[in-house]
């Protein structure tokens, strides 16, 4: 069903520009909503390889890189539903995600299981968290938490801040490391039980001692980069067997690399789970545009980790407000983050707002 609209995406350009282009709008499918969005989240890491990566393009632009239209979680209105769609109908307030779907975009056409309901206190803004709050909800249910644990948070950029949350909601003492300083601030503001300055700090030293010299029973990696140097000081720091063996979990969120031998060579008895996904369903073309998984056998799926999440941030359990630094108009973007790409470390939730 043809749309018959164009809208205006935001895209990144090879010289290192973020830039609101115009195309078609994709064409509105059976089991898909056409929303008039209202606001984007941007997840630095995955969408432009850091700020800091983008100011390092623009150091060494790109003159023949086509435009790139980037983002994967934003909110807004239903302004059409497509044929199967019963759950949704024009005027709803949604959050959306998805990779290809849910872009920084005025006009975004989504799978309708890539969508969940705005609670009635949840505003366009906290809504646009949706996809990042679920991965760290799926991260969480990874990691299969016993009340009381005491777990890691290495790199507190939004994913990092958002399962830190969620680990001390399941009950668990949470201790952050990052090297820069707003991230901490942040991180102490919702309430974070402790932290530690990589750079200046010893880590080992400091979460032994918050651990009450019994050490991690898990830690999560929502970090980027090499990170060996890390991953030896974490085993360090993680709970260890009469034998002489460390043990625990570590979930893998962000996107580190170190050598795969660190955590299973040697003494080492470390469960690793990868956990970059929304949950269940997600990728799943059948499902995001089909019917839902039965309940009954698949309690939660990308859909239902989103619900909880946003019903989270109704009740004021999840804070997302806390990881907001900027707000930015969406037609005003390239200039606003031009100002801002100086003082990079300054930005963590960075949301664009538009205006129909």
């Amino acid at each position: 069903m043809p749309t018959t609209s164009r809208r205006k995406v935001a895209a990144v350009c090879g010289d290192g520009h973020l830039r609101v282009i115009e195309q078609d709008s994709p064409e509105l499918k059976r089991g898909t909503i056409l929303v008039d969005v209202r606001a984007s989240l941007v997840s630095p890491g995955t969408e432009l390889n850091g700020w800091r990566g983008l100011a390092q393009r623009r150091k060494n632009p790109d003159p023949g890189a086509a435009p790139r239209p980037f983002g994967y979680s934003n909110a807004g209105t239903v302004r059409r539903v497509g044929e199967g769609v019963t759950e949704f109908q024009p005027g709803d307030r949604v959050a959306c995600v998805g990779a290809g779907y849910a872009l920084h975009t005025d006009l975004a056409v989504v799978p309708h299981h890539l969508c969940a309901a705005l609670p009635g206190k949840v505003t366009f803004a906290q809504g646009a968290y949706a996809m990042l709050a679920a991965t760290a909800m799926h991260t969480l249910r990874r990691g299969e938490p016993e009340f009381g644990e005491s777990v890691c948070v290495l790199g507190l950029g939004l994913v990092g801040q958002l399962t830190g949350q969620l680990y001390k909601l399941a009950g668990n003492y949470v201790i952050g490391w990052d090297r820069i300083d707003r991230r901490l601030q942040i991180a102490k503001a919702w309430g974070i039980d402790g932290t530690v300055h990589a750079s200046a700090e010893d880590e080992v030293a400091a979460t032994r001692l918050f651990t009450r010299g019994l050490g991690l029973d898990a830690a999560v990696l929502a970090n980027a980069g090499e990170c060996d140097e890390t991953v030896d000081k974490l085993v360090r720091a993680m709970k260890v067997s009469p034998d002489g063996h460390p043990m625990g979990r570590i979930m893998i969120v962000g996107w580190p690399t170190f050598r795969f031998d660190r955590l299973i060579g040697g003494m080492n008895n470390i469960d690793i789970r990868r956990c970059s996904r929304t949950g269940p369903g997600y990728h799943d073309d059948a499902w995001e545009t089909g019917p839902a998984y039965p309940p009954v056998f698949l309690r939660w799926t990308t859909r239902t980790n989103l619900d909880l999440c946003l019903r989270l941030i109704e009740e004021g359990r999840l804070n997302v407000d806390s990881l907001t630094t900027h707000r930015i108009p969406f037609s005003n973007l390239d200039a606003r983050i031009d100002r801002l790409l100086d003082d990079a470390d300054s930005m963590l939730g960075v949301i664009f707002e538009y205006e129909h």
